[in-house]
Parts: C-alpha cells; sequence; structure tokens
C-alpha cells in the first residue's frame, strides 16, 4: 500500500477534487490490482476502485465541466487516478524462466533429472533433460510474445488538446489526462486515449476495436439533465478508448471538431477492460483438471507404500536406500504426465486452426466437449448481416396502402422525402457511412447525399386503426419495420438550439404518420443444417438478440429452434410502479411461425415440452429484479430473448451458469463482447481486435464452426481422457516391474528404462493424442470426472490383471528346466542381463502397448485407433525384441538371449490373454456392468439443477399457467432477539 501527502477533502465533496494547494494535509492510501487503482475512502471504511468518485456524476455535471480544469485540480486527480495509460508488463526471460521453473511440474521434473543423474541413469536423464529444456524455451518465447503483442495493442500514448480553466488550450501527453478534463476533439479526429462523454457537436466513430462491428457509428450529444451518467445507458453520446474518431464537426467555435469531457481513464476505460480480461481471465472450473490434481495425490500415497515396500526388502547402504526409494516416487508419478494430457488439446487446437478456428485459450476446448447449451446472436449471426428493401406502405386517408415493392417509383412527396432524409449518416470524402440498414433505405430512393448543417428526427403520432395488425403480420413474418411521421415546422424553428429532452415535447408531438418501410433480413443458408445438427445432439440452441421480439421468433421458426407444431408462448413480465403491483403473464402467440423445408425438418427432436417461451429485454429485467422464485423455469423453456442489452446477454449466459449448463455464446462481436466472455465457450466469427476477448474466433461468418468446436472438445476431452488413463496404467505397470524385480535382487536396465518410457510410452501418447474426431454428434456427452466409479474399477481391475500377468511369466521362466538364478552377490541393474529382468520386460512392453489399445475410446466421439499406423510398427518392434534371436540391439537393452522358442510364444500367449480379458473388462465397464453397484445404493437426483428443473417441468404439464397474472412471492422477515 501506498501512501502520499494531498490536501483534505470536504467531508461533503469526497467525490470531487482533492485540493493540494490546501493548507490541511492528509494521506492518500492506495494499491494496484490488476491494473486498477484501489483508493482508501475514509467515509465507507474500506478500498474502493477509484472510478468510485466518478459514479455520481450526473449529465448536467458533466456539461458544467466544459470551462475546463485547473492546473491544481489536475495536479491532485493525477495523483489519485494515477498515469492514463494501460500498461501490460513485459516480462524479461529471465524473469520468466525464473517462474516456469517454479511451476511444481518443473520442480518435479529437476527433482526427477538429479536423482537419475545420481544412480547413473544417465541417457534417461540426459533425454528428459533436453526434452524439458526445448518446452521451457517455447513455453517463454509464446509467453513473450503474446505478451508483446497485447502490450502494442493496449498502449496507446497520443497528443490531445485539452481546456483549462482559464479559457486556454493546452496540447499535452494523453498520459496526463484525468477524468474531468475537457478534450477538444479535432475536426480530422484522432484514436481516442480514453473514455469521455460527449457534449457538443458530433463525432463519426469506427468501433470495431470494441465491438467488432466495423460500420462507423455517430454519436450525438449529451442532453443537459439530472439523469445520472452512465457509459451503457448514454452509449450512443460516448466516446469510448481505444475507437478510432474518423470525423467530428460542430462543436467548435467555427463549426469544427468537438468538445468532451473526460470520463474514465486507464483500465477503468472500455478498452482497459477488454484488456483486462485477457491478462487476467476468468478461471477454469472444471470437473476434469480438479479430478486430475486429485487423481495425482492418489498416486502420490500409492508411491509411499511402494516406498514402504522397497525399503522393507532392499538391504543397502543409507544412500542407495534412499535413491531407490525416491526412484519408487518418479516413477509411479511420472513428470511427462502434465506433457501428455495436452497432447489432445493441441493436436484439436491445430486441426481447429486449420478449419479456420483460432484458440487463444486451450483448456477451453475440452470445455467444448461438455457443453449442453448454446446460444446465439441473430443479426450477422443466425442472418445475414445487411438488409434489404422489401416494400414501403403508405398511408392514405385513414388506411393503408398496398406494399410497393420498390420506392423508385414513389412519385415526389413527403414519403420519399422521409426515407432520404430521416437518417445519421455522414458523408466523408464524398462516402455515406453509418448504420446498413439506413444505407439501404437511401439507396432505395435514388437520392444523392449532400452535406448540411439541419438534422431531423421522426417518431411515430396518431396512426391508422389497423396499424397494430399490419405491424404484427410483418414482423411475425421476419420483416424488420420501421415507422416514419412528419411535422410542419416554421423558419423560426432552430433545431441546433432545441434540447433533446425538450424536442421529445415540443417538437416530437402531434405529427402526421406517413406510412411503414418493411426490410427483410435472410436467414444464411448454414443456420438451419447446424440447429439441426445440435438438436440431433440433444444440445439446447437459444437465440439472444436486440430485435424486435415477434421477427426473433420467425427467425426461430426459419432456422429450426421453434418446430411449427409446437407453441410459442409469450413471456410478460412488469416492474411495480406507484398503482400497481408487479405482475407475470404468460400468453400464447397468434399464427404459426415461419419454418424450413418440412422434409428437412420432419427428423428435428422438438425440446420434449412441445412449447417455446419468448421474451423481451424489459421483461428478463423484471424477472431478474422481482421474479427470481420463477427465472429458473423460464430459463429451462427460454428459446427466444429478444430486445436484450448487452448486459443482459451477460446477465442470461451467467443465470443459465447458475443452472449447471456449460453455456456456448456465438456471436459476430458487435455487442456480444461482454457475453462472450462469460460464457464457458465464446466464439466469435469477427476478426476485430475485439474479438481477442473470446477464447475461439472463426474466420468464417456463419455459424458451422460450432458443430465443428464441440466435436474436437469431445475428441479432445475423451483423449485427455484415456492419456490420463493410460499414463497412470504406464506407472502403474512399471511400478509393478520394478518391485517384483527388486524382490528379484535386480532392476530394469537404464536403457529399457529408456525403451519404454521414450520409444514405447512416448510414441503410444502421440499416437493415442492424434485420432481426429468422428464425422457426427452424438447425443451422449463424454463424461468429465476421473474420480467417479467407473474410472476408479476400471484402474483396480486392469491393475491387478496386469500385476497378475507380470508375476505368470516370472513364475512361467523359474519353472523351465534351462532356468539359471541370477547372481545374488550383486544387485539392481548390475547383474544384467538376466532371466527374470527378460520376462518381465517382454510381458511389460506388450502390456504398454496392450493397455494403449483398450484405453483408448473411439466411437462416437473420435475416429478409431487402427487408423494410426505407427501402432502396428510399435506392436512389431516389440515382437522382434521377443520373437527373434539375439542381434546388437538386444545387447544394448541388456537382454537374456533364451533360445526357446515355445517359451516366447508362451509369454505372447500370456499377454495376448492379457489383452483379450481387458478388453473385455473395460467393454463390460463401459455397457454399464458396475450399475448393479449404483442400484444399491439408490438412485439419485442429479447434481445439476437443470436436469432436476427439468424432470420437475416434465411431472407438471399446468407450467406455465396461461393468461394468469402472477404476483412476486410476499415474504415476511421475523426479527429474533
Amino acid at each position: 500500500i501506498l501512501e502520499f501527502a494531498v490536501g483534505e477533502a470536504d467531508e461533503n465533496e469526497w467525490r470531487d477534487t482533492v485540493q493540494l494547494h490546501s493548507e490541511k494535509k492528509t494521506l492518500l492510501r492506495y494499491y494496484v490490482f490488476e491494473g486498477m487503482r484501489y483508493i482508501w475512502i475514509a467515509r465507507k471504511g474500506a478500498f474502493c476502485k477509484a472510478s468510485i468518485l466518478n459514479e455520481g456524476w450526473t449529465c448536467a455535471d458533466l456539461h458544467g465541466r466544459q470551462q475546463g480544469l485547473s492546473k491544481a485540480d489536475q495536479s491532485t486527480r493525477s495523483q489519485i487516478f494515477g498515469a492514463n495509460i494501460i500498461d501490460v508488463p513485459v516480462k524479461s526471460y529471465l524473469q520468466l524462466l525464473f517462474e516456469e521453473v517454479l511451476n511444481p511440474f518443473y520442480i518435479f521434473q529437476v527433482f526427477s533429472i538429479i536423482l537419475w543423474m545420481s544412480d547413473r541413469y544417465y541417457y534417461y536423464a540426459a533425454c528428459i533433460l533436453i526434452i524439458s529444456l526445448i518446452s521451457i524455451g517455447v513455453s517463454l518465447y509464446e509467453i513473450r510474445k503474446q505478451s508483446t503483442t497485447l502490450r502494442s495493442m493496449a498502449r496507446l500514448i497520443v497528443n490531445v488538446t485539452v481546456r483549462r480553466d482559464t479559457g486556454e488550450e493546452e496540447c499535452v501527453s494523453s498520459e496526463e489526462l484525468v477524468p474531468g478534463d475537457c478534450i477538444v476533439i479535432p475536426a480530422e479526429g484522432l484514436l481516442l486515449p480514453c473514455d469521455a462523454a460527449l457534449l457538443a457537436g458530433e463525432c463519426m466513430v469506427n468501433e470495431s476495436m470494441l465491438t467488432g462491428e466495423s460500420i462507423p457509428e455517430m454519436k450525438t450529444p449529451l442532453s443537459v439533465s439530472t439523469a445520472a451518467y452512465s457509459p451503457e445507458s448514454q452509449r450512443r453520446h460516448t466516446l469510448f478508448c481505444g475507437t478510432q474518431l474518423i470525423q467530428a464537426k460542430g462543436g467548435g467555435s467555427a463549426g469544427n471538431g468537438a468538445i468532451a469531457v473526460v470520463t474514465c481513464t486507464g483500465f477503468f476505460t472500455a478498452k482497459g477492460d477488454l484488456i483486462s480480461s485477457i491478462l487476467y481471465p476468468q478461471p477454469l472450473d472444471f470437473r476434469f483438471y480438479k479430478d486430475a490434481m486429485k487423481f495425482l495425490l492418489f498416486l502420490g500415497l500409492v508411491a509411499l507404500v511402494g516406498t514402504i515396500y522397497s525399503i522393507v526388502i532392499i538391504s543397502k547402504s543409507n544412500v542407495k536406500l534412499v535413491i531407490r526409494s525416491l526412484d519408487i516416487v518418479t516413477i509411479i508419478v511420472p513428470p511427462a504426465l502434465p506433457a501428455a494430457i495436452t497432447t489432445a488439446t493441441i493436436y484439436a487446437q491445430n486441426r481447429l486452426k486449420r478449419h479456420g478456428v483460432f484458440c487463444i485459450s486451450p483448456p477451453r476446448i475440452n470445455i467444448c466437449g461438455k457443453t449442453s447449451l448454446f446460444c446465439f446472436d441473430k443479426t450477422g449471426t443466425l442472418t445475414e448481416e445487411g438488409l434489404d428493401v422489401w416494400g414501403v406502405m403508405v398511408v392514405s386517408g385513414a388506411v393503408f396502402s398496398e406494399l410497393v415493392p420498390d420506392p423508385l417509383i414513389f412519385p415526389p412527396g413527403l414519403m420519399l422525402s422521409a426515407l432520404a432524409s430521416c437518417h445519421s449518416l455522414a458523408l466523408l470524402g464524398g462516402q455515406a457511412l453509418g448504420d446498413p440498414l439506413e444505407l439501404k433505405m437511401i439507396e432505395s430512393t435514388g437520392w444523392v447525399m449532400a452535406e448540411s448543417s439541419e438534422d431531423l428526427t421522426l417518431k411515430t403520432c396518431p396512426v391508422p386503426s389497423h396499424f397494430s395488425p399490419i405491424l404484427r403480420e410483418y414482423t411475425s413474418q421476419g420483416f424488420r419495420v420501421l415507422g416514419f411521421a412528419y411535422k410542419h415546422l416554421t423558419k423560426e424553428t432552430d433545431l441546433s438550439t432545441v434540447e433533446r429532452s425538450a424536442v421529445l415535447v415540443e417538437v416530437e408531438k402531434d405529427m402526421n404518420f406517413l406510412g411503414l418501410l418493411v426490410m427483410k433480413n435472410q436467414v444464411k443458408p448454414e443456420s438451419a443444417e447446424v440447429i439441426r445438427t445440435l438438436k440431433l445432439a440433444q444440445l439446447r440452441p437459444v437465440m439472444v438478440t436486440g430485435d424486435n421480439i415477434l421477427t426473433a421468433v420467425n427467425v426461430a421458426g426459419a432456422c429450426g429452434m421453434v418446430l411449427s407444431h409446437e407453441k410459442v408462448i409469450f413471456v410478460h413480465a412488469s416492474p411495480p410502479t406507484a398503482s400497481s403491483m408487479a405482475s407475470l403473464q404468460f400468453h400464447q402467440g397468434d399464427g404459426a411461425v415461419a419454418t424450413i423445408n418440412t422434409q428437412e425438418t420432419i427428423d428435428i427432436p422438438s425440446n420434449g415440452a412441445g412449447y417455446h417461451l419468448a421474451i423481451n429485454g424489459m421483461s428478463f429485467a423484471a424477472l431478474c429484479d422481482h421474479f427470481p422464485e420463477y427465472l429458473p423455469k423460464i430459463l429451462m423453456r427460454g428459446t427466444v430473448y429478444a430486445r436484450m442489452t448487452p448486459e443482459q446477454k451477460t446477465q442470461l449466459v451467467k443465470a443459465l451458469q447458475k443452472l449447471n449448463y456449460r453455456v456456448g455464446m456465438c456471436g459476430d462481436g458487435a455487442n456480444d463482447c461482454g457475453a462472450l466472455r462469460a460464457a464457458d465457450v465464446g466464439v466469435s466469427l469477427s476478426e476485430a481486435e475485439a474479438s481477442v476477448a473470446s477464447p475461439f474466433t472463426s474466420k468464417s461468418n456463419n455459424i458451422s464452426c460450432v458443430p465443428l468446436l464441440i466435436k474436437e472438445g469431445r475428441c479432445s476431452l475423451v483423449t485427455s481422457f484415456s492419456l490420463f488413463k493410460y499414463m497412470a496404467l504406464y506407472s502403474l505397470i512399471q511400478f509393478a516391474s520394478v518391485l517384483i524385480l527388486y524382490t528379484e535382487k535386480t532392476n530394469l536396465g537404464d536403457l529399457q528404462f529408456l525403451f519404454f518410457d521414450l520409444v514405447l510410452v512416448t510414441v503410444l501418447a502421440i499416437v493415442m493424442g492424434r485420432g481426429g474426431p468422428s464425422d457426427e454428434l452424438h447425443p451422449q456427452r463424454p463424461a468429465a470426472s476421473l474420480l467417479s466409479l467407473p474410472v476408479l474399477s476400471s484402474l483396480l481391475l486392469h491393475t491387478v490383471l496386469l500385476i497378475l500377468a507380470q508375476v505368470s511369466g516370472l513364475l512361467i521362466t523359474v519353472s523351465q528346466d534351462w532356468y539359471v538364478p541370477l547372481n545374488s552377490t550383486v544387485t539392481g541393474a548390475a547383474n544384467l542381463p538376466n532371466m527374470e529382468d527378460t520376462s518381465i520386460f517382454a510381458l511389460s512392453g506388450f502390456q504398454y502397448i496392450i493397455m494403449s489399445i483398450v484405453i483408448t475410446k473411439g466411437y462416437p466421439y473420435k475416429k478409431p485407433m487402427y487408423y494410426n499406423c505407427a501402432l502396428l510398427v510399435v506392436f512389431a518392434l516389440m515382437s522382434w525384441l521377443v520373437l527373434f534371436r539375439h542381434t546388437i540391439i538386444h545387447q544394448l537393452l541388456q537382454l537374456y538371449d533364451i533360445n526357446d522358442m515355445n517359451y516366447k510364444l508362451l509369454l505372447v500367449a500370456v499377454a495376448a490373454l492379457n489383452f483379450f480379458i481387458c478388453y473385455m473388462l473395460e467393454v463390460l465397464i463401459d455397457q454399464g456392468a458396475l450399475n448393479c453397484l449404483r442400484n444399491l445404493r439408490g438412485k439419485r437426483k442429479s447434481k445439476k439443477q437443470y436436469k432436476r428443473l427439468d424432470v420437475q417441468l416434465a411431472e407438471t404439464p399446468s407450467w406455465p399457467p396461461l393468461n394468469q397474472p402472477l404476483f412476486p412471492t410476499q415474504c415476511s422477515v421475523i426479527g429474533v432477539s
């Protein structure tokens, strides 16, 4: 915690400037965590984010700061808020090396290498050392490269013109900006280094860095009001850090440039929040990784038992006893285990990259395999980005005329003028920029834009009596509908001097309704097939959009989320008012939703309930605030969420996660960044910088990457699962071999260890990891728990069978007529070659291959292992070592020359029997042979809340109650003294 002297603020103005020039001094106490500064607020008695000092600002307060700060105020605020810079630390290679070496995995490897060197296992120790150095080197290079790239993206220092309270304008470095500074934006624009509220003038802004939306947007001045200022609620009047201000006008004394007030700096800005989410991502909460750590502890206990056994049976000097005992630990907990588990993820990441899907968080690939629900944005994700004009309906008297498909055939008049002028487009270099919808609208008129200082905003007024049915008809068919109206104004009316709040009252009332513009947003051709694939795999699709609810329901029908025979029930929740309580109602929509071709949808399964819930953003907010008891049930059947703000999208994702769903989110980056970061699996279809906050980014502009991700996730998860089990069994096989040979006063040779660990196990682990995903998505999701009954019983039974096979091989060897006991005057590897070691080497070598086949799961998540030819090569190599005559390779491995072919074939037969029994055992366990044990303990409820709720809703056909108002549950609080 750092402290320095500053002036003491008046208690009533603690949110405002602390006067440094005051005579009374106090200490400012603060600390920095994850880039954000936390200061001590005596009034609250706690450390709070420095941004809390700005939370009370109203829109009027911001307008009052147009005169600028004094130098004293700016200096004080600079000490409180710190420099305006988003600094990403780039550590030196020495620092990174020190941190990597302190990793428990590498500490264990260093310990193992020292142990092997002391016991003269030079070859294996050297190989592991080389592999470790290469691994550390690559890791350090990648970490530093990523840090450097992120630093260059985050660091932004420019010169900015600041207005002072003396009326002067001063050019300063953006590092010196503080909240409250008044900045002058030049006409040619700039790359904004802070968050700011626009007070005067207009700005054309490219926000693709934050939203992924490359279409420039027009920002307008903030109105003067007593309402609290919020960057999200006043988004159209807020300029965000990192965005490119293309053009500014109407704010300066000469009509050029614009005026804004700084609201946030550093990591408190929108860009700072984005960078922070990359630097400090949410911790992974995945059962597989937790169970892996627990299982390693279990292996550590097994190693302790083995150590005790070795102490009992080995009569050596103290030093040798310690070395042999510690050697047991490195055998039972192999240093290569963490690296082997990541093999599957690395292969999956490379396959995804070949398909144009990039991943910045490889551990999340495994989480893809457990995804149970996927949310989709609509516009630009399920549907095409742009809109096409479908037609115009003009009011003639008190009724609508027929739909006119082309506005060009309209005669000059008010409707055509409204279509050409009612927009927020701007000209830049003679080219119109802005909302694609408005661009299409003006293009349809054939008119050409020209610069003008006037702006006209039009809203609805009294309309024809059948306005609502006509609007419902078109929106329910998936059209986007805009209304137009006009009003005659006198020449004396100066709109530039009228505040927005006054415009709503004075200008926009008593207008004359002109008609409707109908536009069509086409569903992407890939959307329906992807939704069909997900539903066949029992993955629940959900739509989350900012569009009209009827349009969203229609698109849900067109892409197969809602089938033609399923009902759509609309949810309406309203907050309490001065005259009424909060209420909740369900009512069924009238009319069928659009659907794709019946032949294509006939095999799409329904959601099981026969109905879907549709809810808009306002009702969702009221549900969260006033009906939390009903929210889980509504989330269970909610398919369409419309008129959702970016914050509500994030809130929805987190609410679904609370029901224990593994939630995926797919969006085009525009307004989806928060939800993409909050989801377990976030997939951005945008290549803009905002997409770096999403774990996955796809080059394709459609959702076809989603099934691919899930397939790769399932393949990676089951492969990681198999590799973990295999590495555990590999350890147990070698552990059994060493203990058996210790009992016989011998041990495996250095090159024998090297052959098993590097030639056999490493190759087999690579082979197991390389298998690609299956071509189809199966309804059953793979397991993720390593500590489940099937996994533990499988490992236990396989271990027993493996030990029995090795003991059988040893007994067969000592029972042969030609058997010669080993030299008992020396122990360990010093008495090699000998018959006992050769028999154990042969059987354990086959067991490594056997278990790689038995443990590797193929259908229905990945391609079978026989696709890998390397498996046959390894098997042929091991067979040659066991069956064929002695060669120089056998001599290097210190294998005993046994000429009895019948004996060798008998060892192969024992290995084959071992394989058959283990394989059949694994099949029986996979088929549920242990379910009888579960039946003894009784049927338990699922630990996942959404599964319990699903059962509950299936048993409650009366839910939801249609056309019956529901009210919040009344609770009484009883005080107990």
